[in-house]
Order: C-alpha cells, then structure tokens, then sequence
C-alpha cells in the first residue's frame, strides 16, 4: 500500500475553460450516427465529456495511455483505471459556440481492499459555468485497481423493459470516440495492450460511452422530457464487437430505470430523473 498521505488530495480543485466549438461537436455527431446541433443550439447531453480534455505529450502518459497521476488526481501507479460511475445535475443547457469554465475539486479519496486487491476510490465533482452561471453539476467516481483479471460476469440479468434497442460497438465506433474525447486509455484501441497487460478478451467500450447511449435511448423513448438528473454506475466491462442490448423502463411519475447489457446480464445500470 502506498504510504502517501491520499488525503492530502481532497479539497484540491482545477479551473478548466474550454469552447463548444462547432467542428468538434460534429465530429461527436458523426462519431455517434446524430445529426449535429448548431451555434448556438443545446449541446446534447453528455457530449461535454469530449471538451474539457488537457492535451498532454505522449512523454507524459503512462504505460495505460493515461497522463501520469500525482499532479491534480493523487498517484496511483501500477493500478488500472476504471470510471465507476457518475451522478449528473442538468440545470441549464450548453450551447455549442459558448465559453465554458469547469471547475474541479477532489471531494474524497479512500483506500480499500477488494476481493481482487486493493481498491482506490476517487470522487471528483466538476462544475461547468456558462455565461457566469452554473449550467451542469457532475461527480465522477475513479476506481484505481491493482492488476487482477478483469470482472466478466454478474448475477444481475437483463429485465424486460419499456423500450429496448442494440448496437454492436465497433473498432472503428471505440476508437473515433477515444479520438473526439482524447482518451488514450489503450484498453479501448490497443488490442495486444487490453489482452496481453490487462487481461480482457477484446477491446473494452467505453464506460461514458455506454452511459451516453443509454441516455440517448431513454430520450428516444421519452421524446418531450426534460432530463434533469442521470446517474449511473458499471457493474462489469463490455468487450466490442458483443451486441449490447440497451433498455428502461418508467419507475413512478419524472423517474426511470436504465441500463445497458448483453446475453450474459446487465453491464450498466442507471437512474433518470425527468419533467
């Protein structure tokens, strides 16, 4: 176990600006099969994750493809990264073209012991102002784990739901995601580096990738509501190219459950809450 003093992290914060430039946010539409909003138009929601992203120098990046942790986010060598899950305010919406500021605090860092190892949990919250005022309000959760084999399986089967669609995630589909949100987590392009380093039979979707189709279902089925609040979590890692089922149903009046699988049983699993 590190003997860094992790706690010495929370309360750090980082100031971010970035535009919604136009070009970028069709480069997201035509990276997820949507027609592209305009200037000036709402941004769709969780598109934000391809902003905000540092370009860092291939020197700076770890073996994972992950810029090299110890500065904002606490050291955490050796370890695979995981985005656990998140929980999303949506109170205005983004405009493509504004000026955005996201501020970033660690709010707690904890050390655990899994049943595979020792297990990093990192909770980051990220304001984004536009125009001076908040528009979305967001905390992710960061797992760091030591090296074990990847968690395949779950006991938590696929429900009948209210709406359902598929997709069968391609190479091509995981890697001009990775492209247009700079992710260089390798696992999601780097076949030798996902089965030989980290264990897992293929190429991994990514995490807010599956969260961005399952809220892009949920709106389909759900056309005139607003979304207020979407949170979710993973329960286990999809492998491209494995058809994914993606599915929901309405909870009581404004809520809804989500989630996002296959054959072998739910993967995501999340909330929406709606006008």
């Amino acid at each position: 176990m590190s003997k860094v003093d992790l706690s010495a992290w929370i309360g750090r914060t980082e100031e971010t600006h970035d535009q919604l430039t136009d070009n970028l946010v069709k480069r997201i539409a035509a990276t997820l099969g949507e027609p592209a909003p305009t200037y000036g138009e709402a941004l769709l929601p969780l598109w934000h994750w391809a902003f905000f992203q540092e370009p860092v120098p291939e020197s700076g990046l770890g073996t994972d493809g992950h810029p090299s942790r110890g500065g904002f986010l606490p050291p955490a060598d050796n370890r695979n990264r995981m985005w656990a899950g998140s929980r999303l305010e949506f109170i205005e919406p983004l405009r493509v073209g504004s000026e955005v500021t996201r501020i970033s605090t660690i709010l707690d860092v904890q050390e655990k012991q899994g049943r595979t190892g020792s297990l990093l949990f990192v909770t980051v919250r990220h304001e984004y102002f536009q125009d001076g005022t908040m528009a979305l309000r967001e905390e992710q959760d960061i797992v760091y784990r030591e090296p074990s084999p990847p968690k395949l399986t779950t006991s938590e089967p696929l429900p009948s739901g209210e709406w359902n669609e598929s997709i069968v995630p391609t190479p091509t589909l995981l890697f001009r995601y990775s492209a247009v949100t700079f992710n260089g987590h390798r696992i999601h392009y780097d076949w030798p580096y996902a089965t030989e380093q980290e264990g897992y039979p293929g190429l991994v979707v990514h995490g807010p990738l599956i969260a961005t189709l399952n809220l892009r279902a949920f709106m389909r089925a759900q056309p005139t509501a607003r979304v207020r609040r979407f949170s979710f979590r993973g329960v286990r890692p999809l492998i491209c190219p494995e058809r994914l089922s993606i599915g929901g149903q309405i909870l009581s009046e404004g809520k809804a459950t989500v989630w996002v699988g296959n054959e072998a049983g739910i993967a995501q699993l999340g909330e929406v809450e709606f006008d």
